[in-house]
Parts: C-alpha cells; structure tokens; sequence
C-alpha cells in the first residue's frame, strides 16, 4: 500500500490519500520545534506524495493552521486536500496562562473555549481561513462534540443545543452550500457522539480518533456500518491508540494520551508477539489494519518531523500476510467482524 494512493470520501467528490498529515506534533504537541522543523516536515511529507492534511485551530492554539498557510502559500491551491474545525474560538490568554496539561509548550497566548452557536462557528472559520491564507476549505469538521471533552452531561447537552438549535450547524450547512467550504464532517473521540450526529445532521464524513484500532472495535457493531449506510466516509485518526501500538508495552507507554494501564499493556504484548511470529512490526499491523475497512478512507498517525515520517511510510509499505490478522482474531485479540482483507 502507497501513502500516495487515493480513495474516494464517501459520498463527496473529494478524494484522500491513504496516508494523511495530521498538524497537531507542527503545532507544538507535546515539544516546542522551530518553524524551519516544521516546514521541512512538511517538505518531505510533500514529497511523499501525501496530499490530505487535516489541523484544527486547538492544535498549537493557531500555530499549527498559521504554519500550513505558510507553507500552502507556495503550492497550488487544486493540488491538496486540507481540513479544519469549528467548534471553538480562540481568545487572549493572561500572561503565564497556560494551556490544559501544558500539552502545547511555546505557542501564542490565546485560550480555547468552546462555541457552538452559529456566531462561534463562523467565527472560528473566518479566523481559520486568514491563518491558512486560504478562500476554502475542502473539509470542515465539527471538533470534539462529546460528552469526554466536556465538564458535565448538562453542559455538553447545552453545547449540542446551541449547535442543533442556535444556528451552529445551518451555520455548516451554509458554508457548504455557498462553496466556501467542500463538505462537512464531525471529528470526535466517541463513535457513539459521531453516530448520534451523522444521524440528526447531513455530514459526509468522520474523523473518528483512536477508535477503530487493533486495540478497539466496538465501532464495527453500529457506527461503521451507519457510516456505509449514509456514505459517511471515515478518516482514522490515533491509530497508534496516543503511543502504545507504535512503541509497545515499554515502560511509559501511552494509551489515550495517558499512561497505559496494565490490562492494555498485556494485550498489546500478546499482539505484539503474533506480529513478531509473523515477522511483521507491531506499528505497521497496526497503522495498517483500519484501512481494510471499506468505511475507512484514510489514517493519520502523527507525524513530526521527517524521520516519523519515514516510518510511517515503512509501516504502511510493510507487507503483512493475511494469516497475521487471522491470527489475532482466533485469540479474540481484535474482533471475529474486522475486515482483514484477501
């Protein structure tokens, strides 16, 4: 399989190549790199052939947009696909504020809040629109309405209001239609938030992060195949589950962007060996495996600098035989259902 290879978004006209950027490590996740660090990341995942590059004005609080617009600045405008979110807006930050578990060391003083309502969310995209110095934006995804990223149920059920009933989500609906924006979808942490979502509004896409992976299928019970159903096409994001399925079961490993509990751990040595046995990575089983589902469009492991890329790319190119996920399955290691391919 070839990073470069395209497929088709669902029901859109849009078309993603298998291996996508996610801008959140140009953004300063985790590290502080320098500008130059970051373009020539983006130099070589040019190079690759890689096309699709999703960002969202959270990552980097604006740096990581404001850096692809430097970059795409130079490149013509037919040539990728990018996507960004709505679903906050970005305010001044006191002096020494920092963000949330200081996840974004060295980025510009500006607060995240959430804003649903239609005022939020144009706000958010015209923001978005002058930091990527672009007039349109291929994908616009709805971020993060899910009951985890909010502090109570009541208050997610306020923002889910405001967006459904405050003019937040016709607010969408008019960006596409006037051509300002190519489709629209819903990223989350939830498929049970995406499912309740694709089903009350018109969305043509997901980007479901970090569940459809070796190490979680509950997805393929409902939400995939509500997905096939609506045409709703699906972009994996945090195949890796934050870490774990690319570094193993290593002392300070992490699963969901926390340290991996011991249960986890076990699971993915026990996967891990079966790879082994099958002279195959862990990371390339893994990064491989939601492609093999006909909702799945494309993945996007974070990348951060040209050497993550190289592997990347060796994981994806990384011949597995099929015997490998059969494997896994007669160990009730990922589910009987999981498409594994020919």
């Amino acid at each position: 399989m070839k990073a470069s290879e395209r497929r088709p978004l669902g029901r859109t006209a849009l078309e993603l190549t298998v291996l996508g950027f996610g801008a959140t490590a140009i953004g300063n996740l985790y590290r502080a790199i320098s500008n130059e660090e970051a373009q020539a990341t983006l130099l070589a995942v040019w190079a690759e052939g890689i096309r699709y590059f999703d960002t969202a004005p959270l990552y980097g609080v604006s740096l990581s947009e404001t850096r692809l617009g430097s970059y795409f600045a130079r490149k013509p405008r037919n040539d990728y696909v990018i996507s960004t979110k709505v679903g906050r807006v970005l305010e001044p930050a006191a002096v020494g504020e920092r963000m949330p578990e200081n996840i974004y060391p060295s980025v510009p003083l500006l607060r995240p809040r959430f804003d649903y309502t239609r005022d939020g969310i144009m706000r958010s995209f015209e923001e978005s629109l002058k930091r990527l110095q672009l007039e349109r934006i291929d994908l616009l995804y709805l971020h993060d309405l899910a009951p985890m990223n909010h502090r109570s149920p009541e208050e997610h059920e306020r923002h889910y209001r405001d967006f459904f009933g405050s003019g937040g989500y016709d607010a969408m609906c008019s960006l596409r239609s006037s051509g300002q924006v190519g489709a629209l979808g819903v990223g989350v942490g939830s498929w049970e938030a995406a499912l309740r979502l694709i089903q009350e509004g018109d969305f043509e896409a997901c980007l479901l992060a970090g569940r459809y992976t070796l190490l979680e299928q509950t997805a393929l019970q409902t939400f995939l195949p509500e997905c096939l159903r609506r045409g709703v096409g699906v972009v994996v994001g945090g195949p890796y589950n934050s870490g774990i399925l690319a570094t193993g079961p290593i002392a300070g490993a992490t699963y969901n962007y926390r340290p991996a509990p011991p249960e986890i751990m076990d699971r993915v040595r026990r996967i891990r060996d079966i790879c082994e046995a099958h002279g195959v990575d862990l990371s390339a089983a893994a990064l491989q495996f939601p492609l093999h589902h006909p909702a799945v469009v494309s993945v996007i492991p974070g990348m951060g600098s040209p050497a993550e890329l190289d592997a990347a790319i060796a994981a994806l190119e990384c011949p597995i035989p099929r015997g490998l996920y059969a494997d896994l399955q007669s160990e009730s290691l990922i589910a009987a259902a999981a498409p594994i391919g020919n």
